[in-house]
């Protein structure tokens, strides 16, 4: 998207200024070690370039990561190419390969969503901490565009933020204040060729069209540095939100290591309607797992619906009123994980629950939901846990271990350090380790002893 405020050349973005703009980004560890997601265009190729740079110059060094999506011809081939032109930058690179079969419908939504997952994985496994993404300020004033279409409050204007926790991993931006055309000049400057992806000029997607009448928009005002300022006001007025939610939910809410939270209704009563919106659909996020809220507008139904005492599903979550308070639960019915463990290994299940299955174990185990019939076997095992009184939801969602159809074993928070059938006394184990936590430590279900969970 053009910016009509200036006429003269853009220039290379200078290694000083990306240090600046990493400073803010901070504090880093000394010899720092960044994964940068390299598409093989211009806005990635530059960053790769600068922050293997930087990470140089401070005794780090830098991962490149390319994903393959495998939906153009010749798409390998590219990402081999790109490995080769960062090479010769004494940058080490990696394919990703997106596999398997690929949605008919909503594909750049999926493709996002494979390429996010992809990344973490690979920084998961090399033990990187930062991951860099190459979002610039035309991007960043596309995406304020785009959310004002749908109507979106301050979340959606604030748009893309520079530091957000995904999971174990810092997603940084380093280049949300810095122009296309000025990452454009810094390859030209090092002499980097770099890839032009065909979809960003097809008129299938928003984003393209929103660049195709780009001139016309900043001519009645609308250029990309005065949207990326608007992020930044909205942003500041995020900030302040998510303040005054995170001191409600101190107070209001009652996180359970099972997965699942108690809300007492009459502080959300009590609250500004948009810091009570903002804390319901945090709760919902730390629940359900879901990467975004719900939009406000069902945010707004949900908290109408249960202040007069319904019960609603929303963002995978069951909410309903219990025992004086509203009980957030995952859905049972939408968990559908079912993944092989090996012997020693860990996995994160559901979006909320790190398993890990005992080394001492001889073969591997599934995990799955427990649903209702694995907690009538729980029951059989251990009479006792009918004391417990969880919700069914709470039971039926909860991570068993399965060998094909038999349980093995599953948590009994509560009433001793693991429940299991005969000869099962390994110390698997298991911590609710929600997305987005409410703002304190993951929560472990069983600390000492022996047992899932």
């Amino acid at each position: 998207m053009p910016d009509l405020t200036s006429s003269s050349p853009p220039a290379p973005l200078s290694r000083e200024e990306f240090a600046a703009s990493m400073a803010r980004l901070g504090p880093f560890e000394s010899a720092p070690w960044l994964a940068v997601g390299v598409s093989g265009g211009a806005d990635s190729l530059a960053l790769a370039l600068l922050a293997g740079d930087w990470a140089r110059e401070r005794g780090g060094r830098i991962l490149a990561l390319t994903v393959d999506h495998g939906l153009r011809a010749g798409s390998a081939q590219e990402a081999a190419g790109v490995g080769s032109w960062l090479a010769a930058h004494g940058i080490a690179h990696r394919i990703l390969r997106w596999e398997g079969e690929k949605p008919l419908s909503r594909i750049q939504e999926a493709a996002r969503a494979a390429r996010h997952r992809l990344l973490a994985e690979a920084c998961a496994a090399e033990g990187i901490l930062h991951l860099a993404l190459a979002h610039h300020r035309d991007d960043q004033a596309e995406t304020v565009l785009l959310r004002l279409a749908r109507g979106s409050g301050i979340d959606g204007l604030a748009a893309m933020a520079p530091v957000r926790a995904e999971g174990a991993v810092r997603l940084i931006r380093p280049l949300l204040e810095v122009p296309h055309d000025r990452l454009v000049a810094t390859c030209r400057a090092r002499g980097q060729e770099w890839v032009e992806d065909p979809s960003n000029r097809n008129p299938a997607f928003a984003r393209a069209r929103l660049r195709a009448v780009g001139s016309v928009l900043a001519a009645e005002g609308l250029d990309a540095g005065r949207l990326a300022r608007t992020a930044r006001r909205a942003a500041r007025a995020r900030a302040a939100l998510e303040e005054a939610a995170a001191a409600l939910l101190a107070v209001a809410a009652e996180v359970r290591p099972e997965g699942w939270l108690l809300l007492d209704p009459r502080a959300l009563e009590r609250a500004p309607d948009e810091v009570a919106l903002r804390a319901l659909g945090t709760c919902l996020r730390t629940v359900g797992g879901t990467a975004y809220p719900p939009r406000d507008e069902a945010l707004e139904r949900l908290l109408s619906d249960v202040a007069e005492g319904a019960g609603r599903t929303l963002a995978g979550c069951r909410v309903l009123r219990h025992r004086g308070k509203l009980l957030v639960a995952r859905e049972p019915e939408l968990v559908a994980d079912r993944i092989d463990i090996m012997p020693g290994g860990g996995v994160l299940w559901d979006r909320r629950f790190t398993v890990r299955l005992a080394p001492e174990r001889v073969a591997g185990l599934t995990v799955a939901r427990l649903g209702e019939d694995g907690w009538r076997c729980v029951v059989g095992w251990r009479p006792e846990a009918r004391r417990l009184a969880l919700h069914e939801a709470v039971r039926a969602s909860l991570p068993g271990l399965w060998d094909g159809e038999r349980l093995v074993a599953a948590p009994l928070p509560g009433a001793g350090p693991y429940a299991g059938g005969p000869g099962e006394p390994f110390a698997d184990a298991a911590a609710f380790t929600p997305r987005v936590p409410l703002g304190v430590p993951a929560f472990t279900v069983v600390s000492e002893g022996r047992g899932i969970i």
